[in-house]
């Protein structure tokens, strides 16, 4: 199975621009492009919030309709600049949304079981796993303990040492990471929110953030660092599950030189 990881397309009415700066819409239809000439070809797209901008229902619709040449079915999770029951009118045709309550869901329709969770605080750029929320997610991977498992969430349940973002981040991760020690067939935990690709380990297992397709959060340590993005190559991820082992890739949106060969029509190493 090959999954195809969006995330962070922030997506605004027809004509606007993100921070007066950024066409979101344009990114996002340069990586719509890069996707449909990706061979072998993706199985699965998942989106992992921020989705739109303000989170109105013209939004959604202007994301609908950039998404709209990719074959393969969509799924999405909400993240803080998404609203809970716009993004859940705007996806109810593709049936795993609940039909009230958290956006919170799992899809036994693939070799990895899809779980996909609401970190949304509405107001808030922060987010939050409550008790609710993790009762749901325990009970859901109790269901079945033996299914290779991917989960999908907005917020990283870790702090990535970027200050501004780490004050914005998730509350309720050391109860998330508790879970998942109870739960080895989780594969991967896939996030969005800091623009950027993250690595870090949570209750023993691989979390990642995904770059955005559109502006990257600026890479900056230190703890009282100044907020900003820059416009450095916008990107996606590739996550390969074969022969029980998921591999993930990040590939870069934009026309680059090459490829060029290792080898010549000898095969002599090019010197």
């Amino acid at each position: 199975m090959l999954i195809a990881q969006l995330t962070d397309t922030h997506i605004k009415n027809a004509g606007r621009l993100a921070y007066g700066r950024v066409d979101t819409a344009a990114c996002l239809k340069a990586a719509v492009d890069a996707l449909r000439k990706l061979d072998p070809q993706p199985d699965l797209v998942v989106l992992t919030g921020d989705l739109v901008d303000v989170g109105s229902a013209e939004e959604y619709a202007c994301l609908q309709a950039i998404l709209a040449p990719l074959p393969q079915a969509l799924v999405v999770v909400p993240g803080n600049h998404d609203e809970r029951e716009a993004m859940r009118r705007a996806f109810a045709p593709a049936g795993y949304f609940p039909a009230s309550g958290f956006l919170q869901f799992a899809i036994d329709d693939y070799p990895l079981r899809i779980v996909g969770l609401d970190t949304l605080v509405p107001g808030q750029g922060g987010g939050e796993l409550c008790a609710e929320r993790l009762d749901w997610l325990a009970r859901t991977l109790a269901e079945r303990p033996a299914a290779p498992t991917l989960i999908l969430m907005h917020h990283p349940p870790f702090a990535t040492g970027i200050g501004h973002m780490d004050r914005i981040g998730l509350r309720g991760r050391a109860a998330f990471a508790r879970l998942l020690e109870q739960h080895p067939q989780v594969q991967r935990v896939l996030c969005g929110h800091l623009h950027r690709t993250i690595h870090a380990m949570v209750g023993g297992r691989a979390a990642l953030t995904c770059p955005s397709t559109a502006h990257q959060v600026a890479l900056d340590l230190r703890e009282q660092a100044p907020s900003g993005f820059r416009m450095e190559p916008p990107g996606f991820m590739l996550h390969r599950w074969h022969d029980g082992v998921l591999v993930s890739h990040v590939a870069n949106i934009g026309d680059f030189a090459g490829p060029y060969p290792f080898f010549d029509e000898s095969g002599a190493l090019i010197d």
